[in-house]
C-alpha cells in the first residue's frame, strides 16, 4: 500500500492488486469526537450503493480499517460548483434520505464547550502560534457556543452522510462522486441541507457565494422527490457547530504537542486551529446575511 495523503481526520492508502484498486482508509478512533458505528455506517453505505448513488463500492469495515473500491475522478475544488453539479447533489441528497435503513443509535450531537478561555490562557502559555488571537475572540467563541447550544432545530432528522463537502466529493466526467461516509448518521434536515448547499455555492471566504449555485441544491433536492424544511436560522447551525468542534478538537491536539499515529498530522492540526479561530468569528457574523439565501 502507498499512502495518498493525509485528511482532516484518517489516513488514506491506495492498494494495487490483481482483483483491482482498493482505497484503505486507516480510521483515528484515539480520539474521535463521538463514537462509530462502523456495522451500521457500512450497512448504510452498502444501501445507498445497491440504490445507485454514485459513490465507490464499500468492500469490507472492520475496527480500524475500511475499504473500498478505487475511484478515479478529479478533485472538486472549494470554489462554486456548476449549476447541473449543484442540482445532481440535491438529487442524491433526496436518494439517501428515501432509503430504507434502520438506524438504532440517536443523534451524535458533541456537548458543547464553554472552555475557550482556558484553552486560550493554555495556549499563551505554551507559545502556540493562535493563541493571541483566540485571547482576541473569546468572548465572540462564548456567543458561537450558546447560539450553537440554543437554536432550534425544527426536523425532520434524517439518516444521511452528514458532511458532503468539496473535499468529500470527485467530479468523474463531470458528475459528482460521494466520498467520505464514515459521519454519517442522524441529523437536521435543515442543518444537513444549508451546509451542503452553502458548502458549493462558495469559495474558500464568504464573499463569492453564488445565490443561484445555492437555490440549485435546494431545486435539485425538490426534485429527487425531496421537502424542503422552513427556512430559519437551522438551516447553518450544523455547519458553524462542526467547525466550532472541529477547531477545538485541534486546539486540544496542539496543546498535546504530540504527532499522533492516526490522525491529521500535527502541522495539518495547527492549520485547521487558526483557520478557525480566524473563520468561525466572520462565518457566525456573516450569518444573517446567509439567512437571505434560503427559499
Amino acid at each position: 500500500m502507498r499512502a495518498v495523503g493525509g485528511g482532516f481526520a484518517n489516513r488514506v492508502y491506495r492498494h494495487d492488486t490483481g482483483q483491482g484498486s482498493f482505497a484503505v482508509k486507516e480510521l483515528n478512533l484515539a480520539d474521535r469526537r463521538w463514537p462509530y458505528y462502523v456495522d451500521d455506517v457500512f450497512r448504510f453505505e452498502r444501501a445507498a450503493f445497491e440504490a445507485g448513488v454514485p459513490m465507490p463500492e464499500p468492500v469490507s469495515a472492520g475496527r480500524g480499517v475500511l475499504v473500498h473500491r478505487w475511484v478515479e475522478g478529479e478533485k472538486v475544488p472549494e470554489a462554486p460548483v456548476t449549476a447541473a453539479f449543484g442540482f445532481e447533489v440535491g438529487e442524491i441528497l433526496a436518494r439517501i434520505h428515501a432509503l430504507d435503513v434502520e438506524w438504532t443509535h440517536g443523534a451524535a450531537d458533541e456537548p458543547t464547550a464553554y472552555d475557550w478561555p482556558a484553552l486560550a490562557e493554555r495556549g499563551r502559555t505554551t507559545g502556540q502560534p493562535w493563541a493571541d488571537e483566540l485571547a482576541l475572540r473569546v468572548e465572540t467563541f462564548l456567543e458561537i457556543a450558546r447560539y450553537v447550544d440554543t437554536c432550534e432545530r425544527p426536523g425532520p432528522v434524517v439518516l444521511t452522510h452528514k458532511d458532503i463537502q468539496p473535499w468529500n466529493l470527485l467530479a468523474r466526467e463531470g458528475r459528482p462522486v460521494i466520498l467520505d461516509w464514515e459521519l454519517s448518521g442522524l441529523l437536521d434536515l435543515s442543518g444537513e441541507l444549508g451546509s451542503t448547499a452553502l458548502s458549493l455555492a462558495k469559495g474558500p471566504g464568504l464573499d463569492d457565494i453564488e445565490p443561484a449555485i445555492f437555490r440549485e441544491v435546494l431545486d435539485g433536492y425538490v426534485a429527487g422527490g425531496g421537502t424542503l424544511p422552513p427556512s430559519g436560522p437551522s438551516w447553518f447551525v450544523y455547519l458553524v457547530g462542526g467547525w466550532l468542534g472541529h477547531t477545538r478538537w485541534n486546539i486540544l491536539r496542539c496543546l498535546a504537542g504530540v504527532e499522533a499515529s492516526t490522525g491529521p498530522e500535527l502541522a495539518l492540526s495547527q492549520e485547521s486551529a487558526l483557520n478557525g479561530v480566524r473563520g468561525l468569528p466572520e462565518l457566525y457574523e456573516r450569518l444573517p446575511d446567509l439567512e437571505t439565501l434560503l427559499p
